[in-house]
Parts: C-alpha cells; sequence; structure tokens
C-alpha cells in the first residue's frame, strides 16, 4: 500500500472539524427495482450540500501546514467549488477571492457569501466561465495568491477520497460495486485511487452526461481531449476537458464501463428522489442513481453504492426538470401543425383527441391571407402509446404535422 490511502484517512479525520460523517443509507425503492443491496453516499447533506468542500478544506489545510503564511486563496467557479472554497476560507481565517462569470444565478452569490461570511470577495466578472478563469490566474500573478483548482490538484483529489474511506467505514465491507459521477474528475480520481489500494476487488462505474462526455473521450485518445461542445444542463459536471492529474488515475478505465447518461432520463431520476424519497438532488447529484437504469443485469444480487455528489438545486428549474422528463418518457410531445384557415377546424381538430390527450401549448407562428396557419403544438398525455393513436386520427383527417420533440434546434428557439 502505498502513502495515499493512510493520508485520506488523515484528511478524513481532520475533516470533523467541520462537518459529521455524511449518512450512506440504504435504499429501499432501489433495492427492491433492481434485486440488489443498493446504498447512497448522500453528499447532498455537507454543510454546502455537495462533496467539493472536503478537496478544498484538504488542499487548504496542507497549503497552510505547509506555508503558514499564505493567507490569500483564490478560485474561478460559479458552482459548488465556491461555496466548498468559501466555508473553508472561513473555517481557516484566510481571504479568499472567489471570480464568478457576470451571468451566475444571483441564489448562488448569495449562498458563496452567506459560506464565506468576511472571508470571502467577490468578483463577478466576464459573460463565460474561460473568461472568468483568465481574471482569476491574472489576479493571483498580480497578488501573489494561490489558485485553488476545483479538481486538478492532488491535495484536492485526496480530499475527495475520503468519500471512500467513510464508504468503508460505514459499509462495515467492501462494496461490489461504486457508482461515481465524473465532471472534471477530482472525486472519481480519488475514489479510484483508494479503492485500488484498499478493497481492490471493488469496481467502479464512471457516469457523465451525455452531453459532455470529456472522460470517455479521454479513454479513447488516451489523453485528455478539450469537447468542442458542452451541454450545460448537468451545470455540476458539464466540463469539457477532463483534468491532467485526474485523467492519470483514470486512464486505466475500460470503455465499457464508462456510462452516459442522457439528460432528459436524469430529469426523471431527480423527480423521482423527490416526489418518492425526499430527496433533492442536483442533476449532477443524480448521475450515480441514474446509471442504475444501464447496470440493471450487472448489479442484481450485488452490494452497490450510488454517491449522491450535490444538492445544490434552484427550484425554479423544477418545470424545464419536469418538462425534460415527460419528453424523455414519451409523454409529451411538440408539433409544427398545418391547421386549415377555414371555420370550424380548430373544433374538428381538438375532437380527434384523445381522453387522455391535453394541449399544453397552442401558439399561432404564422398566420395570413394563406388558406393554412403554422400552430405550435404542445401535447401532453398518460402513456406513449396514445400519441400513435393520435397521430392515426389525425393524418386520417388530413391534418399534417411535424414532430419537433427532438429538433435540438427548433426546441431551443420555439418551445
Amino acid at each position: 500500500m502505498t502513502a495515499f490511502a493512510p493520508a485520506v484517512r488523515d484528511a478524513m479525520t481532520a475533516l470533523r472539524d467541520l462537518f459529521e460523517i455524511t449518512p450512506l443509507q440504504r435504499n429501499d425503492l432501489l433495492s427492491q427495482r433492481y434485486g440488489a443491496d443498493i446504498w447512497i453516499k448522500r453528499e447532498d447533506l455537507t454543510p454546502v450540500r455537495s462533496y467539493k468542500l472536503r478537496g478544498a478544506f484538504n488542499a487548504m489545510r496542507k497549503i497552510r501546514s505547509a506555508r503558514p503564511e499564505m493567507r490569500s486563496f483564490v478560485c474561478a467557479s460559479a458552482g459548488n467549488h465556491a461555496q466548498g472554497m468559501a466555508y473553508a476560507c472561513r473555517h481557516f481565517g484566510v481571504q479568499g477571492t472567489i471570480f464568478m462569470p457576470v451571468t451566475t444565478p444571483q441564489q448562488k452569490i448569495d449562498k458563496t457569501r452567506m459560506f464565506g461570511g468576511s472571508n470571502v470577495e467577490i468578483v463577478l466578472t466576464g459573460d463565460y466561465f474561460d473568461q472568468t478563469l483568465a481574471a482569476a490566474q491574472a489576479f493571483c500573478t498580480r497578488q501573489g495568491a494561490l489558485f485553488l483548482s476545483p479538481f486538478d490538484d492532488a491535495d484536492v483529489i485526496e480530499g475527495q477520497a475520503t468519500v471512500a474511506a467513510e464508504i468503508m467505514d460505514q459499509l462495515g465491507q467492501a462494496p461490489d460495486l461504486v457508482i461515481v459521477p465524473v465532471g472534471g474528475g477530482g472525486l472519481s480520481a480519488g475514489l479510484t485511487r483508494y479503492f485500488a489500494e484498499a478493497a481492490p476487488r471493488t469496481g467502479l462505474r464512471y457516469v457523465e452526461p451525455e452531453g459532455g462526455k470529456s472522460l470517455a473521450a479521454a479513454v479513447a485518445a488516451g489523453e485528455p481531449v478539450t469537447l468542442s461542445q458542452v451541454d450545460s444542463f448537468v451545470d455540476g459536471a458539464a466540463v469539457a476537458r477532463l483534468g491532467d492529474l485526474t485523467f492519470k488515475a483514470l486512464a486505466a478505465a475500460e470503455p465499457a464501463h464508462v456510462l452516459a447518461a442522457p439528460e432528459n432520463r436524469i430529469c426523471g431520476t431527480m423527480l423521482e428522489m423527490l416526489n418518492v424519497e425526499g430527496i433533492v438532488l442536483e442533476p449532477a447529484g443524480a448521475l450515480a442513481i441514474d446509471a442504475l437504469k444501464d447496470l440493471r443485469d450487472e448489479i442484481r444480487g450485488r452490494t452497490v453504492v450510488c454517491v449522491a455528489s450535490g444538492g445544490n438545486f434552484d427550484f425554479e428549474r423544477l418545470p424545464e426538470v419536469k418538462e425534460r422528463s415527460m419528453r424523455f418518457e414519451g409523454v409529451k410531445k411538440y408539433f409544427i401543425l398545418r391547421l386549415p384557415q377555414r371555420p370550424g377546424a380548430l373544433r374538428e381538430f381538438l375532437s380527434l383527441l384523445g381522453p387522455d390527450d391535453d394541449v399544453a401549448r397552442f401558439e399561432y407562428l404564422k398566420k395570413s391571407a394563406r388558406n393554412f396557419g403554422s400552430v405550435l403544438l404542445g401535447i401532453e398525455t398518460k402513456q406513449p402509446e396514445n400519441f400513435t393513436a393520435l397521430l392515426a386520427r389525425l393524418e386520417a383527417a388530413s391534418f399534417v404535422l411535424r414532430d419537433i420533440t427532438h429538433d435540438e434546434s427548433l426546441a431551443e428557439i420555439l418551445i
């Protein structure tokens, strides 16, 4: 055994100055559904509602030990890392300067300020994160401050690995499988290194959002690569490039063990955890639980731990989450309807709807002196197969529709 696992356990002990061990809870719903012994590591219950506090605290702890005179820390973040660093700054009584994009939601700014208090200064700069990051790094150069990376740092990785050490202690044995979300790779690298030393028989499965598969791309290329485009919906894990240090720990991952979760499917998992279990998860926090759907055959009869990495969810996003979940489940669709401009046409169309069909949106896109008008039509129903019957009735009545539910270009503009 190398020095990594003992160092992680030292970090875990030090963490108890900040917060109690986060719960590891057996979930009966998921265990029964998948015929497995499924546990959830509740990182959404740290003081900042994500695991990010672990890495920020550990890095700051070790820097302060080696260089007690260092009292100025900087980060660039619009999310959980900013809040974790702010909390650590207040704990150690040092000054933190946190750079955030101008477009950062006010709720995140307020929470970061609340955690850091007078020990942090928030600088809003740049419309895009790359601009914010450049400003933070330039500030470090000018002021002699230390930049605290959100994931690509050895001490941050060591701090995130405390999640694995806690799982082992709480479970009382090594789990058969651990499912971990991947963004920049700090958490997944830490767990990979710890289990490789402390429980080499424990398997790991890595889950990324479909629109941000930076680990899959890095494994395929043999080195970190920058994605040309990233879907930002799963904002806690939508990273365009895996870290260089984190990739060293993850380079040996088998491609089949790197999973991609569709963003709209994640929404359904978030809603179920909220409505059934009373667990509030952000999109990245639901990744590991959502991946159970892809691992159904593999996990049967096994002990599985899903890391719920965070619960910083803005409830103003709830309508969007519900909308995206319904679209994935096939119970809500959007169409462009070519509606004849004649008396009775609308009444005729409405008469063709089934008893479970509901018009959720009806908006004329273009109405002129021509014989037909274009209508943006949204329909909700109870079962996906209801759409098959409805479309058959509409076709028989000579109504013309174009399904744009999964047309991202049109959906972004119209929906």
